[in-house]
């Protein structure tokens, strides 16, 4: 006969193991990714679908081409004086559309979020001038970074929603105090940057910061040599990056790799190729864009140890596998989908290739006058 208290402890162990194995009722769907038999497959929750996002549409129709540039009609206009004053109207109210929000105060709403209302060419504010910037790097990856971006593209509003500064950002952790008690090591704190898991902190510093690294620990051979010296603490930090990618996409590991040969380019998915070019874009995104910035943020944009948000993977894809659903919003904002005649940086991928991938073939991607008026970017 079974006891109340065997009752209870079955209970509780029945309850446990629910628990430890993280289950979801219900039903599933799998979806194949790669040949039968190598379990690249992705097994979701179709009652856990997250929203995409809603696109916002254009402020108006998209006007011609044609008339005076913007640079003729406006002062101080560096970033899009090639274009026409009636196409850069039509962009700096897209992104103001973008980027500032709703419940900003009379001082701060509109175009006064960037610009001096009483001077539009006057570039005090800080915000106009890290718009420029990032206004470039929204054109640098659309034109040399078509390899992860496709004819999709991004905007301000990829990453921004309608946020001053986008949900998903990362900065360097604070450091350890150097405490032998309670001291953890820079990791064993549950944070988004490693999916929650307990693994380094400064993962995305490692492979997306400005000394990033190659993510590669996988030996060739069954014992250790001198051509792979990596170790445990090395596998941490490694899977701590693929933590955060997984979790960025809302995907599993097989959605890039073949689980039998994880380094196998070959026996992948096309979707770990994309991938590699994304952590590219990101690397160049942060290194070329962001962090020269550092000195023109404010102490309430800086973190910690004093360096800018900076993006990741999640900062444009926001848990789905493809930003806003994959939505093609960048065609109605032809403005940000090349570098203008000054926008060419150090660093960035030459227009017309894309940087070489280890053990693969890269694919091919696809003077102003100023006149007295206000000014824009």
């Amino acid at each position: 006969m079974l006891t109340l208290s065997k009752l209870t402890t079955m209970g509780a162990l029945a309850v446990a193991a629910l628990s430890l194995g993280a289950c979801d009722i219900g039903p599933k769907t799998s979806e194949q990714g790669g040949f039968r038999g190598t379990g690249i497959a992705q097994i979701s929750d179709p009652d856990n679908k997250i929203d995409p996002g809603t696109v916002p549409p254009p402020p108006y129709e998209l006007p011609p081409p044609s008339g005076p540039k913007a640079s003729e009609v406006y002062q101080n206009v560096k970033v899009l004086g090639h274009v026409s004053q009636e196409e850069f109207d039509y962009t700096m109210a897209a992104i103001t559309q973008w980027i500032v929000p709703a419940d900003a105060p009379p001082e701060q709403a509109g175009c006064n979020y960037c610009h001096n209302a009483e001077n539009l060419a006057d570039d005090s504010k800080y915000t106009k001038v890290v718009a420029r910037r990032m206004i470039q790097m929204t054109q640098n990856i659309n034109q040399n970074y078509s390899d992860h971006v496709k004819k999709t593209g991004v905007t301000c509003y990829t990453c921004h929603r309608g946020n001053a500064v986008p949900k998903y950002v990362w900065t360097d952790p604070k450091p350890s105090d150097g405490r032998l008690m309670g001291n953890k090591r820079g990791q064993n704190t549950p944070s988004p940057v490693t999916a929650y898991a307990s693994l380094p902190l400064s993962t995305a510093s490692m492979y997306l910061g400005l000394d990033a690294k190659a993510a590669r620990v996988q030996s060739k051979t069954i014992h250790p040599t001198t051509l792979n010296l990596k170790g445990t603490k090395d596998a941490e930090a490694n899977y701590a990056i693929m933590m955060h990618l997984s979790r960025s996409l809302n995907v599993n590991c097989t959605y890039c790799h073949n689980s039998r040969a994880f380094a196998q380019w070959g026996q992948s998915s096309p979707q770990r190729a994309q991938a590699w070019y994304g952590l590219q874009m990101v690397k160049n995104a942060n290194q070329e864009y962001i962090h020269p910035l550092t000195s023109v943020f404010p102490a309430n944009r800086l973190g910690p140890q004093g360096d800018p948000y900076k993006t990741n993977c999640a900062t444009c894809h926001q848990i789905q596998r493809k930003p806003l659903g994959g939505a093609q919003m960048a065609k109605d904002y032809p403005a940000l989908l090349t570098l203008g005649p000054k926008g060419a940086v150090p660093g960035a991928a030459p227009a017309g290739a894309a940087p070489a991938m280890p053990g693969m073939v890269a694919p091919a991607p696809a003077a102003a006058a100023a006149a007295p008026a206000a000014a824009g970017n």
